[in-house]
C-alpha cells in the first residue's frame, strides 16, 4: 500500500521512518470469533427462551404460574407479584446477555479493520481515529496464521494479559491478541514481523 492513500495522522506519525509494511484489513476481528459467538449467542437466546415461554409470557397474559421456592410450592401472577419478581428479574438479566452476545456477534462480523504498520522499532494500528502502538519486545512471538482465497489473517500474541480463574487446576494466563484480518500477502507481512519480534526478544539469548 502506498503511503500516501493512508490517513494524513498516521502518515505523519510513521514519518520519516521506513517501513516493512502498511496494511489496510477488511475486517476488525476474524470472522470465525463472529461466528463462533453467534452461534453460542442463538444456543443461548434458545435456552433461555423456554424459561420466558414458560414462565415471562403466561405471566403477560393474566396467567398465574406455579413454581417452588426451596421446594415449597407457590404461585405467581400479576396481581401477585411478590413472589415471581426474583425468577422475572433474573430471566431478564438473561435475556439481556443473550441479546448484548447476539449484537456483539454481528459487530464483530461486520465490523470495518483499520491500518496496521511496521517499522523497525515498532507495530502501529491505526482505526476511525484511534492509534495504538506497540514496542517490538511486547509481542511474545506466538502467531496464529490462515490463509483462505487470497486474503489470511494473523493473530499476534501480547506479553500481556490477564489470569482467568477455573473450577479445577490453578489459574491460567490469557494473553492479550491484536487480530490483523482480511489482508492480503499474509505471508509476507508474518515474516516481516517475526523477525522484527526475534530482533527485539527482551529474553536474555543463553549462550553455550
Amino acid at each position: 500500500m502506498r503511503s500516501n492513500t493512508i490517513p494524513i495522522e498516521l502518515r505523519n506519525l510513521i514519518s520519516p521512518e521506513q517501513t516493512d509494511f502498511i496494511v489496510k484489513s477488511s475486517r476488525n476481528y476474524p470472522k470465525k470469533n463472529g461466528l463462533f459467538l453467534l452461534f453460542f449467542s442463538l444456543f443461548w437466546n434458545a435456552f433461555v427462551s423456554i424459561f420466558v415461554i414458560a414462565f415471562i409470557i403466561p405471566v403477560l397474559s393474566g396467567k398465574e404460574v406455579h413454581f417452588k421456592e426451596n421446594d415449597v410450592p407457590t404461585s405467581g401472577s400479576l396481581e401477585n407479584w411478590e413472589s415471581i419478581l426474583v425468577p422475572s428479574l433474573v430471566i431478564g438479566l438473561f435475556v439481556i446477555v443473550g441479546i448484548g452476545l447476539f449484537i456483539w456477534a454481528f459487530v464483530q462480523l461486520f465490523q470495518k479493520g483499520g491500518y496496521f504498520v511496521g517499522t523497525e522499532t515498532r507495530f502501529i494500528k491505526y482505526r476511525n481515529g484511534k492509534i495504538t502502538v506497540k514496542d517490538w519486545e511486547q509481542f511474545s512471538g506466538n502467531i496464529k496464521m490462515t490463509n483462505k482465497s487470497r486474503v489470511g489473517d494473523l493473530e499476534l500474541e501480547l506479553r500481556t494479559g490477564k489470569m482467568k480463574s477455573r473450577n479445577k487446576g490453578t489459574d491460567r494466563f490469557v494473553p492479550d491478541i491484536i487480530y490483523i484480518s482480511g489482508i492480503k500477502n499474509v505471508f509476507e507481512i508474518e515474516k516481516k514481523i517475526r523477525k522484527r519480534i526475534k530482533e527485539n526478544d527482551p529474553t536474555p539469548k543463553i549462550t553455550t
